[in-house]
């Protein structure tokens, strides 16, 4: 790999592969790429047949990248990361130069990266980015050139391409098994009533006929395969799966009419359960991505938009930001927006996973594909195309299937040596039976299995231990233990509204011991109101508003706006501030009306030498409420105390329970002072405060924690805490809707309570309890199999049959994931709280 860039000026793309067959073609596959100069990192996704890479334009090109991958023996193919594809027939065109005159309007259009037109079919196929250019557009442009256009046929998103790419290869590996289980159960009973009944004229020539077309045919794609991968010196399993076939029929061919036992029949029948595996396998893993496939099918199609006052039906492809759209009761919204008009409560579980409406107006934000269930809507178009919610969440869920979790790093090591030591072990199989005959045949005779056979000739016996050794061997289910948990354990995150943006933040979940929230937004609502007013010195409620509030006007601080807030439900008349600025971890400071006025915490006062000291024990009393005192001084005497509280989330006093419950322990991290952050972890459980702490210091506070506790999460809104989840070992965005910052964490959370934590956590726990579950059982497999097959206790057909059946039972197993219970124990009980029964929301403080 070349030096490393600056990360702006690096490219991704990915690439799905074809001609995969174990994990010992992903090592072969990032090696050579890695190897290629340009290519700052790679990540291939064996489950997901798709190469991550990330490269430096200047010194290699997509093209490049594709000839890299096809002389290491497979074939890649590029997967647009924001392209959208449509096609559309035109009529009008006589001969090619029609063809190459719209081909070249539409390649000359803006945000237009590919076009290419079929003269015959009279159809258009075109490639663009849709936030530069509209379907409409490109329309448009083909008339501009002289031809009309008929009608939209199809179109299609990056995800219905990858959904029909499945079903094709879920329909070639049909027909390539059931070619072969056609000419093979016959072939069978052939051999069983020429064993058992009667001897059948000319069988060996018979069988031979028959098997040629399953070994040769069926399995051509296996041997070029196998060819492919010994050509470039790195064998993989369809090298085990063709030495397995091939040696024993050309042995049998070579000396067809010499009488030795026939191994035309185990050959294949080889084959046959080779290719039989490969289609529940390719079933198997269309399942295991079934959740993202579910996503992409809530995708609203359609969309009507106002144009000039009047409804219009557009295909949601032709939907641009800013048009207004209309959405009745019973239909999904077509894109992200904000109401403009209307009232209505949104089913939002698709996004969310929260099972109960809620209520939108006008002014809130909408997530596209949510469904609208009673009110029409009018609602603006903000986002369109790959930049949708829904779009983003598809992008980030695919992206964390091609980052690697650390214990995959080395189980891929491992596995890159496995068919080179297969085919050694397989090799001295040979050698050692041809040698010592009469130390394995007590051995077979002890067990004495049904299929075993020792009065066969030493040359048969050896040959069939080497064969069993090569065929029941499975690099593939070592390959696809990992990728197929994240597989389902990210679809079925992205159902519940928890985003797995990194995987290797699945493995890092289980050692986390310490889990650290910032206050406001996250254990609170964020939204703080003024609670009481405390006027001293002369002042009323209406002078301390009205001199705090005009102060407050110029800063953006939450608490400030509270303050406006209250002084506008006053109807008061807020004055110009002249010489405004804010004191960092302080407060804010201005002139009113040609006064001094100064609103902080005591370190402003104490800065600029305001006697506070005998109104102390009022500021405690309301620090004890968990309320945030706020002192307000004019010309230098102190004025009077704004307290502001915020409101504790629903769910934090049973969410942080049940975390210590699980054997976390919590910490808080605030701008607010000790008394206050005390009173607000009390009421919520919060095992460790960590108050004073300035936006700037979140990050040394993290590695202290880290210092004493070890491995440490951080949940914060993922945009003001960035810094400090990026230095957490796990770092966990909590938000809402559209506000969310996807890029900002390892794990996102699309809800905004604490409950989302819990579930976050488990689903980790699950996720990586699956992984070590398919290793377990794929090595175990290994460990025992090889060594029987060895000493000859398992015939080959039997171990083709388990070779199938390993890699089936990791991908099933990895399935089961989506029986994992992520919801948190307390939805049905009613956790205690501090204070009256009837008491809504706990007021506490806001940072």
């Amino acid at each position: 790999m070349s030096e490393p860039l600056n990360k702006a000026e690096l490219k991704k793309v990915v690439i799905r592969i074809e001609g995969m067959s174990c994990s010992s073609c992903v090592q072969n596959i990032e090696k050579a790429l890695q190897q290629a100069q340009g290519v700052q990192s790679v990540q291939v996704n064996f489950a997901a047949e798709k190469a991550y890479v990330e490269y430096d334009p200047s010194q290699i090109d997509e093209t490049a990248l594709l000839e890299v991958i096809k002389s290491s023996g497979y074939q890649g193919e590029l997967l647009g990361d924001e392209l959208t594809t449509v096609s559309f027939t035109v009529s009008g065109m006589t001969c090619s130069s029609c063809v190459q005159r719209i081909e070249k309007g539409l390649s000359n259009a803006t945000g237009v990266a590919e076009a290419n037109v079929n003269f015959a079919s009279e159809k258009v196929t075109v490639k663009y980015n849709a936030a530069e250019t509209s379907l409409a557009e490109l329309k448009q442009t083909v008339r501009d050139s002289g031809y009309e256009v008929i009608e939209s046929l199809d179109v299609e998103s990056e995800g219905r391409e990858e959904k029909d790419h499945e079903l094709a290869k879920m329909a070639h590996a049909a027909r390539r098994m059931w070619f072969a289980v056609a000419i093979a159960a016959p072939m069978m009973i052939l051999m069983m009533v020429h064993m058992l009944v009667v001897e059948i004229p000319y069988y060996l020539p018979i069988i031979y006929i028959l098997g040629f077309p399953v070994i040769f045919f069926a399995g051509w794609e296996t041997h070029v395969g196998s060819f492919k991968s010994v050509k470039n010196l790195s064998p993989n399993m369809d090298t085990l799966v063709s030495m397995g076939s091939l040696i024993p029929y050309l042995l049998n061919l070579s000396v067809i009419w010499i009488p030795i036992t026939s191994f035309v029949e185990m050959a294949t029948a080889i084959m046959t359960l080779h290719l039989v595996g490969r289609f529940l396998e390719a079933k198997a893993k269309g399942k295991a991505s079934q959740a993202i496939k579910k996503l992409l099918e809530m995708e609203a199609k359609k969309a009507r938009i106002l144009i000039d006052g009047e409804e219009v039906e557009v295909p949601i492809e032709e939907v641009k930001a800013g048009q207004v759209m209309i959405v009745r009761p019973g239909e999904k919204i077509p894109t992200d927006g904000v109401v403009i008009e209307g009232k209505s409560s949104i089913d939002e579980s698709m996004a969310t996973g929260e099972s109960l409406p809620v209520e939108r107006t006008s002014g809130d934000e909408v997530i596209g594909s949510t469904l609208n269930k009673q009110g029409i809507l009018q609602v603006e178009a903000t986002k369109v195309g790959k930049d949708t919610f829904l779009s983003q969440v598809i992008k980030m869920v695919e992206e964390s299937q091609g980052s690697k979790v650390p214990i995959q790093e080395f189980a891929d090591k491992v596995t890159g040596y496995f068919v080179p030591a297969v085919i050694m072990i397989a090799t001295l199989a040979f050698v050692s039976w041809m040698i010592f005959p009469e130390f394995f045949i007590p051995i077979v005779e002890f067990f004495n299995f049904p299929w075993s056979n020792v009065d066969l000739s030493v040359f048969s016996l050896a040959l069939l231990a080497t064969i069993a050794v090569l065929v029941i061997s499975c690099p593939c289910a070592l390959g696809l233990a990992t990728p197929t948990a994240i597989m389902v354990g990210g679809g079925l995150g992205a159902e519940k509204g928890i985003l797995l943006r990194k995987g290797e933040a699945i493995q890092t979940m289980k050692d986390v011991r310490m889990i650290a929230f910032d206050k406001t937004g996250t254990i609170t609502k964020g939204k703080p109101e003024v609670t009481d007013v405390i006027t001293f010195n002369g002042n009323t409620e209406n002078d301390l508003l009205l001199y705090a509030g005009s102060i407050e006007s110029a800063s953006e601080h939450p608490l400030g706006a509270a303050v406006v807030e209250r002084a506008r439900e006053e109807n008061l008349d807020l004055h110009a501030v002249e010489d405004f600025s804010a004191v960092s971890g302080q407060g804010v400071q201005g002139f009113v009306n040609n006064k001094q006025v100064l609103v902080g915490n005591r370190n402003l006062m104490k800065v600029k030498e305001v006697a506070y000291e005998q109104y102390k024990e009022e500021m405690e009393r309301l620090e004890d409420e968990a309320k945030t005192a706020m002192l307000i001084a004019i010309d230098g005497d102190m004025a009077g105390i704004i307290a502001v509280a915020d409101t504790l989330k629903e769910d934090s006093i049973p969410a942080i329970a049940e975390l210590e419950k699980m054997g976390l322990r919590t910490a808080m991290i605030t701008g607010d002072n000790p008394r206050t952050a005390n009173a607000i972890a009390g009421k919520v459980g919060i095992s460790k405060v960590l108050a004073e702490v300035l936006p700037d210091g979140k990050v040394d506070e993290i590695k202290k924690l880290q210092e004493e506790f070890g491995t440490v999460a951080m949940v914060g809104d993922g945009i003001n805490d960035a810094p400090a989840l990026k230095q957490a070992n796990v770092g966990i965005a909590i938000g809402t809707g559209t506000d969310i910052a996807i890029e900002a964490a390892d794990i996102t959370l699309v809800r905004g309570e604490l409950s989302a934590v819990i579930g976050a956590i488990k689903l980790s726990i699950a996720t990586f309890g699956k992984i070590k579950q398919n290793y377990f059982w794929a090595w175990i497999y290994n460990a025992l199999a090889i060594p029987a097959a060895f000493f000859g206790l398992l015939h080959p057909m039997i171990g083709a049959a388990a070779m199938a059946t390993s890699s089936i039972s990791v991908v099933l197993n990895s399935t089961l994931l989506k029986k994992a219970k992520l919801e948190p124990s307390y939805p049905d009980q009613k956790p205690p709280t501090p204070g009256p029964k009837k008491e809504k929301e706990v007021p506490v403080a806001a940072k």
